[in-house]
Parts: structure tokens; C-alpha cells; sequence
């Protein structure tokens, strides 16, 4: 049992708070913009130029002039912007990005990050993350917990080339939300299904508590 990746954008949403200004990294992360709670409203950028887009158009319904930085359709809202791609960047290497929220291959216990690869089957450019890990001012990180053929994506030390060193604070897997505190991996919640042996043997860096271990629950979505 693990969480869908709609399930994943969902839990990730309820931490993002109101009047928030959020990036959305490419793949999973773009779904979170589907699942703000009631009463809360992020600002949503795309470093392509666009500041406070809406969620995806309905099929049929896009507009292939208005796309996020995954060419993914979007939509618009009163007060959304439209810039160049300079002034863009100047406002994630500028400090005024509240959250960034991106996907990886390999999470490292001391925050570091690896969501590129030089590989053939690889992203094979850094693109914009680099200046979003380090321009936002808290990085999450979506995630399935391991690879596809059942190896941990959690290490104690990233393998792949390194977005950014130490940036990230929290990370949403398939079986849990862990925050990396003192370059530690601090379990935070997890699936009722999944025992904490058996999360621990997926892991490749030890899972360390600080306090009780909340139910990972989520809506059938």
C-alpha cells in the first residue's frame, strides 16, 4: 500500500499557507496546485513567467499560449502576471518565493538534493531548481519513497549530481512526511499500514522520532 500521486500533491497542499508564494517544480509537485485547502489561497509561480496561475484547464479547454515550466496547460485568475524570463529569476534568486516544491531522484539526510541525472534516461539539465533551492525560502521535496525496482531514494548521502546542498526541510514519500532537522531524517508521519521496521527498511538513512508519529491519512482522490 502507498499513496497515490494525487494523494501525495493533496497532503503536500496542507502545509502551504494562506498568501503563501509557491513554485512548483515539474511532474508530481504540479498537481499541489489542485488541492489548496478551503480558505487558504497561494500565489503559484512558474519561473517561465507567470505569477498567480490557476490549476490545469479542462481537457479541450487549453490555451497552449498559457503553460507552466513543464508546458503543462494552465489557467488564469484576476491579478495574474505575465514577465520576462529575467525578472522572473530575480524573483526566486531574490528571497521572495515562500515555498518551492519539487520532485528528486535521491533525497540525502542532510538535506542535500538530486533531481537531475547526466544519464540516458535522465533529466538532463538542472534547469531552474538550482537557483529554487536556494532562492526559496523552505524546500519540500514529492516523492516516491523508492525507485522503481525497490531502492531507496532516501540515502545518507546522494549518489546523483547535487541540485542543492542542505535545502531541503521536509519531504512528502508514498509512506510518509519526514522533515530533516540537524541533518537528520526526523519521522514525522507514516502509513498505519506500514510498520516502522518495514519504512525503515526502505530507507536508506536511519529514521530517527521526536515524539509521537502521526497516521499518514488522506482523502480517496
Amino acid at each position: 500500500m502507498k499513496l497515490s500521486p494525487t494523494q501525495m500533491a493533496w497532503r503536500a497542499a496542507q502545509d502551504i499557507a494562506d498568501g503563501a508564494y509557491v513554485n512548483l517544480g515539474i511532474g508530481l509537485p504540479e498537481m499541489v496546485a489542485r488541492f489548496q485547502p478551503p480558505g487558504r489561497e497561494a500565489v503559484f509561480h512558474t519561473e517561465n513567467g507567470i505569477l498567480g496561475f490557476g490549476e490545469a484547464p479542462a481537457p479541450g479547454a487549453e490555451d497552449w499560449d498559457l503553460i507552466n515550466a513543464g508546458k503543462k496547460a494552465v489557467t488564469i485568475k484576476p491579478g495574474t502576471a505575465f514577465f520576462h524570463h529575467a525578472d522572473s529569476f530575480a524573483m526566486v534568486r531574490g528571497g521572495h518565493l515562500d515555498v518551492a516544491i519539487l520532485g528528486a531522484y535521491e533525497v540525502a539526510e542532510t538535506g542535500d538534493l538530486a533531481n537531475w541525472s547526466t544519464g540516458p534516461k535522465g533529466v538532463p539539465a538542472v534547469g531552474g531548481a538550482m537557483d529554487l533551492v536556494h532562492g526559496a525560502k523552505q524546500v519540500a521535496v514529492m516523492t516516491d519513497h523508492v525507485t522503481r525496482d525497490g531502492k531507496p531514494k532516501l540515502l545518507e548521502r546522494c549518489t546523483l549530481p547535487l541540485t542543492g546542498v542542505g535545502c531541503v526541510t521536509r519531504v512528502y514519500t508514498s509512506l510518509a512526511v519526514i522533515d530533516i532537522q540537524d541533518r537528520q531524517f526526523v519521522l514525522r508521519e507514516k502509513l498505519a499500514s506500514v510498520s516502522l521496521d518495514q519504512l525503515q527498511a526502505l530507507t536508506g538513512a536511519k529514521l530517527h522520532l521526536a515524539g509521537p508519529v502521526g497516521d499518514l491519512v488522506v482523502p480517496e482522490i
